[in-house]
């Protein structure tokens, strides 16, 4: 990853938006942030990590992070980091909270988006995931790329079980964790061997001996089988004979036990065989006359009944048409004087018509004259309410005058508002001012200690400083060469003869060089350095301090101008504001009096305001009045039409009049002409009905008496017809009976009463005959057959004895041979498995071997360790080629027997010690060795070819001398493609370093950035 910039704006101590290039810095390869502490180096750091992950160092979801990350003079914090990654895509990073505005302490979720430069555009990510861009996870960003303060050291202090599972997390070592997965292979095989154990329990008596013996077993069993088949063989041929002879006898025996019934039957089927012949004939000569002499009896019987009915029918209508003939000719005369009384009967209805416009005449008269009152009150009441609208119309009018101009009163009220605005600007930019000017006074107090001249303050300071780091340089080489006499003299005491001289090799020593003790003097000397470097940092706090005095007083006394000169803008925008008062009725020192006139003129505009009230409720009033006259009026208009109308159809009823008098009715009351129009129009209409329905009756019944007499006409032809075809069915049987010789038809009726099926009976006569052919000729085959041959029981039974006894032991030695050679063919399927289950648990076994070697192997994560132990002795071989060099070869870092870090002092010996002896400076040398070495080990993992490395480590603990060799370690990384950047407050490595930030911190604009 390469940092291109990075924006800040209120989180932590930065309040103003900041903006750093670190296109500037990287192109030196090595570059610094400096400041004093507070000042907001590492909040650099924290920006980045959270822009990317959304995490901090300091600060974790649970600490308000939001809150506590946001400074404290801002509503708003903004981050936006542009990087490279190490596919050499640019990218950017942006995270944003806000503060409720209604809450102080409630601030909101950052809300993050990722972009991507495109087509020479930023394009937004669907995604929020830095591990995908930088491809770090942020862990191993925090211990490769940014070291954040104070965990420069983890590393080297880790314990051993802490460093495997860090090294297993950065480097994956998990996957070299196969204990869990050789423990389920371990279980699984166990458990399939325990399942082949148990099934090779049931496999114990099948062997190959088992198999032969009973193979032997099958050949002797086979052997009895064969001997045992030829002797029944003999046997069952002599068995076969003597039973078919004994079954031919048997069955002679019980065919001539047969022939005797079929000969008795003989008899009694020939007489049947006669009486079927006679049934057959008499059947199909007189069964068609018979059945047509019943059929026309029959039907001469219905058609005679029939005919009874329809005569009785045609009486009943003819009485009924009579009935009806003479109720017409009695209802004539009414239906024919009908017209007459229907003329009378419309003269009552129109009668009855001008009876009730005549009341309604009477009632139209009545609602005329009281409407014609409604609309003369209402007239009275119209000019009331016109007289009271024009009073308060007089009244409106007469207190228009009194009234101001609306605009006037406006105009004038802005003026004094803003009078008022421009006074209180005036009064508050006064204290302001004051205020400010009070401040600078304070300030010039606090200067007044130092005693310093602020133009010249800076050249004394430097040259106190020069002065300082002269006596310092003079006592350094002083030091020096009494460091160089205190080791002379150390040589010296341990020089003896024999032994080579460490400068000159030489064995022998006569005039060995005598030197004074010099520790007193040397620690002396030290003491006035460090008295020297602290005065040094006096001078420098001071210069600080000074310097942040002139810069508020140099600040207070800007803002004091420009406060000035906003209280002479106010005071130019007063006298234009008079200038602007132009109204002769008021005068602009006395707003009281305008407030009266203005009071006085709503209160004229209120009453005004209320008469028109009135006036318009008035005039609502009189439109309503208006709106009823009109209604009135159209209604008392209504009533004379309506009664007009009434009139003129009184009139018009009078001349349709035919047949009665209006004057004979005009008196009478309307229910006594209803009563006699009622009753007349029911006569009428009862007449009518009648008639109309006498007259349908007649027109429905004649048809209906024709008809029946047509009906009563044909049954009695048809009677006629059946007579005579049953005289001639008659003769037809005689003709027969004599033909056939029958003497009556009683005997042919005896005849067919048999009811003989001739069909199936002849079949049953023509089955006997065969039956009893076949007997016959079976009994004579048999006699033959048997001429010559005799039958002895007991050779019988002795032969059928013999043929079971010989049948029995065939069927016994069958079936032992048949279970033998099941038998056989089980066990040698049997065997089969069993060979295939001992190769599995061959098999087994020697997985099982082998899984208890891995167990060993990977049991509690050895395995890892082991892997592990490779990575760090590797990352110590990488680590001990800068450890070295910073040392001057005297230290190297080393793994023990319990991979824990160890160093070799090269000054004792090559003797290993802990790390823990170490100074702080070699402390951090070691440090920085394996920071560099594993930065170098997980980056390259992440195939990055360029890449960038920050430290925020302080350089305190190193000397002048150490200090140049980490330099030199850092500046050489530029050769291996590295970006190195440092937070620190080591004026030293500030001097050293090409380019560098310098922060500030201001207590009112607070953490600055200047490149410097």
């Amino acid at each position: 990853m390469i940092p291109i910039q990075l924006t800040l704006e209120g989180l932590y101590s930065y309040q103003e938006r900041q903006t750093i290039n670190f296109e500037d810095l990287t192109e030196a390869g090595l570059f610094g942030i400096f400041g004093s502490v507070g000042s907001g180096k590492s909040s650099i750091l924290e920006a980045i990590s959270f822009a990317l992950y959304g995490e901090t160092e300091r600060l974790n979801s649970r600490d308000k992070r939001a809150y506590n990350m946001m400074n404290l003079k801002s509503n708003r914090s903004y981050i936006e980091f542009d990087l490279i990654n190490f596919e050499n895509k640019k990218f950017r990073a942006t995270r944003e909270f806000k503060r409720n505005s209604k809450n102080f302490e409630d601030v909101k979720t950052p809300t993050v988006v990722f972009y991507e430069w495109k087509n020479e555009n930023w394009i937004p990510l669907e995604h929020s995931n830095a591990e995908k861009i930088v491809g770090l996870s942020y862990a191993n960003f925090k211990r490769t790329i940014i070291i954040p303060q104070g965990q420069f050291k983890e590393f080297l202090e880790l314990g051993a079980t802490d460093r495997t599972n860090m090294m297993k997390e950065i480097f994956g070592l998990q996957r070299f964790d196969l204990q869990q997965n050789v423990s389920s292979l371990n279980v699984k095989n166990r458990s399939e061997l325990d399942q082949l154990e148990g099934q090779l329990k049931g496999f114990e008596d099948v062997n190959e001996e088992q198999i032969s013996i009973q193979k032997d077993n099958l050949r002797i069993e086979q052997q009895k089988f064969e001997d045992v088949k030829i002797q029944f063989k003999k046997i069952e041929e002599k068995y076969q004979q003597l039973k078919n002879l004994k079954t031919d006898l048997e069955s002679l025996k019980q065919k001539r036990s047969e022939f005797e019934k079929l000969d008795q039957q003989k008899k009694e089927i020939d007489i049947l065989e006669t009486k079927t012949e006679v049934f057959d004939k008499v059947f199909r000569i007189f069964t068609p006359l018979i059945s047509e002499k019943n059929k026309l009896q029959k039907e001469i019987s219905e058609q005679q009944r029939n005919k009874g009915i329809q005569f009785k029918n045609l009486q009943e209508t003819e009485v009924q048409f009579e009935n009806i003939k003479s109720k017409l000719l009695a209802i004539q005369p009414k239906y024919e004087a009908l017209n007459q009384s229907k003329t009378q009967e419309n003269d009552l209805s129109l009668i009855l018509q001008m009876q009730k416009f005549s009341g309604e005449i009477e009632t139209l008269k009545e609602r005329t004259k009281k409407g014609s009152e409604k609309v003369k009150e209402v007239e009275i009441h119209q000019k009331l309410v016109l007289q009271k609208i024009e009073e308060l119309s007089k009244n409106a009018e007469l207190l228009k005058p009194k009234k101001l101009d609306p605009s006037l009163l406006l105009n004038v009220g802005n003026w004094f508002s803003e009078k008022k605005k421009l006074d209180e600007s005036l009064e508050d930019q006064t204290k302001k001012f004051k205020d400010k000017k009070a401040e600078i006074e304070n300030v010039s107090e606090t200067l007044k200690p130092f005693e310093i001249d602020p133009e010249t303050f800076k050249n004394d300071l430097k040259t106190q400083i020069e002065n300082l780091e002269n006596q310092k340089k003079a006592l350094s080489e002083k030091r020096n060469h009494l460091e160089v006499q205190q080791k002379l003299a150390h040589f010296a005491n341990e020089l003896h003869d024999g032994e080579s001289c460490p400068l000159c090799g030489a064995l022998e020593h006569p005039d060995i060089v005598e030197f004074d003790d010099v520790n007193s003097e040397l620690n002396e000397v030290q003491k006035k350095i460090e008295q020297i470097e602290i005065q040094k940092d006096q001078i420098q706090k001071k210069s600080l301090e000074i310097e942040k005095i002139l810069d508020r007083k140099k600040i207070f006394e800007e803002q004091m101008k420009s406060e000035e000169e906003n209280l002479k803008l106010i005071k130019t925008h007063i006298e234009e504001h008079f200038k602007g008062f132009s109204w002769t009725e008021f005068s602009p020192e006395d707003q009281n009096d305008f407030e009266e006139k203005r009071q006085r003129s709503f209160s004229i505009e209120k009453q005004i305001d209320e008469l028109n009230q009135q006036i318009s409720l008035e005039q609502k009033n009189l439109e309503k009045e208006r709106e009823d006259l009109d209604i009135y009026n159209k209604a008392l208009e209504k009533f004379r039409l309506d009664e007009a109308k009434k009139e003129e159809q009184i009139k018009t009823n009078e001349a349709h009049l035919k047949v009665l008098s209006w004057l004979d009715h005009e008196k009478k009351s309307i229910l006594e002409t209803e009563e006699i129009y009622n009753n007349l129009s029911q006569s009428n209409r009862e007449t009518e009905e009648n008639y109309q329905k006498l007259n349908k009756e007649k027109e429905e019944i004649s048809p209906k008496l024709a008809e029946q007499k047509t009906i009563v006409n044909q049954l009695e032809k048809r009677i006629s017809e059946l007579e005579k075809e049953i005289s001639d069915n008659k003769n037809l049987i005689e003709e027969a009976l004599f033909e056939q010789k029958f003497n009556t038809l009683e005997e042919i009726q005896q005849i067919l009463a048999q009811e003989i099926n001739v069909q199936e009976t002849r079949d049953q006569i023509q089955q006997f005959r065969i039956q009893f052919e076949i007997i016959k000729n079976d009994i004579l085959n048999l006699e033959t057959k048997l001429k010559d041959l005799s039958f002895d029981e007991e050779q019988f039974a002795e032969t059928e004895d013999q043929f079971k006894a010989f049948e029995n032991d065939l069927k016994i030695a069958n079936d032992s041979v048949v279970k033998i050679s099941s038998e056989i063919e089980r066990l040698e399927k049997e065997f089969k498995k069993k060979e295939d289950l001992l190769k599995t648990y061959s098999q087994l076994e020697k997985r099982a071997e082998n899984l208890k070697i891995m167990t060993n192997l990977f049991k509690g994560a050895g395995f890892v360790q082991y892997v592990s132990s490779i990575y760090l002795r590797q990352l110590c071989d990488h680590a001990n080629e800068r450890f070295h060099r910073m040392t001057r070869n005297q230290l190297s870092l080393q793994l023990n027997e319990n991979n824990d870090f160890e160093i070799i002092d090269y000054l004792n010996e090559g003797r290993s010690r802990s790390v823990k002896t170490l100074s702080g400076g070699q402390a951090f040398q070691v440090s920085l060795s394996l920071a560099l070495a594993l930065a170098e080990s997980v980056q390259s993992n992440a195939k990055a070819d360029k890449n960038f490395f920050f430290i925020d480590e302080g350089f305190g603990t190193q000397d002048l001398e150490s200090v140049n060799v980490v330099f030199e370690t850092l500046m050489n990384l530029q050769k291996e493609n590295r970006i190195v950047g440092i937070i620190s407050h080591v004026e030293e490595l500030k001097e050293k370093i090409p380019v560098s930030l310098n922060i500030t911190k201001d207590e009112e604009r607070g953490s600055l950035i200047e490149i410097a």
